[in-house]
């Protein structure tokens, strides 16, 4: 049998940033993986949807932009286009190189599905690997709602959607979370006819009413037919793709349903059982602050299986604090300013907290300021964007952030960073921004926060 220091269990963005630390620092290493060095998103999730909707604002351009009178533009042309840019973008989902890197390194990579048999060991088909400490970075897998008659209709999950080389005619989104709004947009601005359909009252379920609400309006802008408050009850296949049947008693029909319901945790089949380590009811891992699975010194969890802040970030900072606390450090991972974005255009950021009335009652204040009104819109054009600042009045410093704008999900970083240094209000009144750039919107929302704030004037 092998002997690890360390066996890593899925190769995604933890898995692969965790092992390639602790490999530079001398350590032996095995990770195991079944599918793709890299998990999704570079190949069929982060990088190609990106890469997509930048196609599709460019080809929106062009049909804003043509001269009266000029021949329309190919969308058919302009897609076929973009899915070769994506692939590019995605190595033709082939982890040839980042797996070669990583054998450089010094990391055993081992291709398979992993399981583990007992404590202490974890086996890849006949191939048994004993570890010292061990990493489970098995990531999430799509949700699949149980809906009647799903299964024999034609549907795709977000990862086949940013993966096909096909524009249907017309889709069907289920979900309004980020990866519906995204792919929403995607396909309706290369002219597929797009309907939405979220269970919730408003897209985007955990971000701010008002910015929820703007991000509609662009949607709707781009003729995206979104339908809040509805669910499908019902699905049937039909010779030109499905027709849905909804809570309201309508019918959609569709050439390709799209699922965009959330992703679960893939812990399912692993054999934590076997180390006695249950999963709440998402099926989520539970950790302490140092990300070691609960009551198993040298059981560790990254990444979407933890159902912490489920982004590429996220298990990316997951897996420096693991690979530090190895190493011999004592790293607390702190999550109070984990950023949230939406890549439509214009995108959707946020970080930290959202005043709800409870919230408000707890003594959070907020303040926001339309984009509109900087100069920098003036020059740009309008946006319909906003700011909306968070703040905790007792402690007097900001706690969340929101926001819809052009480049939102850059300029927002400066409340991420206020948010995890606490920085007071006094001291964020007296930031500069350079003019002329929608930063500025951060100084009237910010003094309003202040002046409703005792003790948090500007410094002199």
């Amino acid at each position: 049998m092998e002997h690890f220091d360390v066996v890593v269990v899925g190769a995604g963005s933890a898995g692969e940033l965790l092992s390639s630390q602790l490999a530079e620092a001398g350590r032996s290493v095995a990770l195991v993986e079944g599918l793709r060095v890299g998990g999704e998103c570079p190949y069929v999730a982060c990088m190609p949807s990106k890469a997509m909707l930048h196609s599709a604002s460019r080809h929106q351009e062009f049909r804003d932009s043509r001269v009266e009178g000029s021949a329309a533009p190919d969308a058919a042309a302009a897609f076929e286009s973009a899915v070769r840019r994506r692939d590019e973008i995605a190595e033709h989902r082939d982890d040839h190189l980042v797996a070669t890197e990583l054998t450089e390194k010094g990391v055993h990579l081992i291709r398979g599905w992993g399981r583990i048999v007992r404590d202490g060991v974890v086996a890849v088909d006949d191939r048994e690997l004993a570890w010292t400490d061990l990493v489970v970075a098995t990531g999430s897998t799509p949700v699949i709602p149980p809906i009647d008659g799903l299964a024999d209709a034609p549907t795709w999950t977000s990862d086949e959607a940013l993966s096909t080389s096909h524009r249907p005619g017309s889709v069907l989104i289920i979900g309004g979370g980020p990866v519906g709004c995204e792919l929403a947009q995607v396909f309706a601005r290369f002219e597929t006819a797009t309907t939405l359909v979220e269970a919730a009252p408003q897209l985007a379920g955990r971000e701010h009413p008002e910015v929820a609400r703007r991000l509609a309006s662009v949607l709707e802008a781009d003729g995206v037919d979104i339908r809040l408050d509805t669910e499908v009850t019902g699905v049937q296949a039909t010779p030109g793709g499905a027709r849905a049947t909804l809570s309201d008693g309508r019918h959609i029909d569709a050439e390709r349903i799209i699922l965009a319901v959330g992703r679960r945790p893939a812990t399912q089949d692993i054999g934590l059982d076997e180390l006695d380590i249950s999963v709440d009811e998402k099926g989520a891992v539970e950790v302490d602050a140092h990300c070691r699975v609960v009551g198993h010194e040298h059981v560790w969890a990254a990444g979407d299986v933890t159902g912490i802040a489920p982004f590429t970030h996220t298990a990316n900072y997951q897996a420096r604090v693991i690979a530090e606390n190895l190493l011999g450090g004592d790293r607390i991972a702190n999550y109070v300013a984990i950023p949230r974005a939406i890549y439509t255009d214009p995108p959707v950021a946020s970080v930290g907290v959202n005043a709800t009335p409870d919230g408000i009652e707890a003594g959070l204040v907020t303040a926001s300021m339309d984009l509109d009104q900087t100069a920098r819109a003036a020059i740009d054009g309008p946006s319909d964007g906003i700011l909306v600042l968070t703040a905790d009045g007792a402690r007097g410093v900001l706690v969340g952030a929101a926001a819809i704008g052009p480049r939102a999900d850059e300029w927002l970083a400066e409340a991420t960073v206020a948010i995890r240094a606490e920085t007071p209000l006094a001291t964020l009144v007296d930031i500069v921004h350079a003019f002329p750039t929608y930063g500025e919107a951060f100084e009237p929302a910010l003094r309003d926060l202040a002046e409703r704030t005792p003790g948090n004037s500007p410094r002199t």
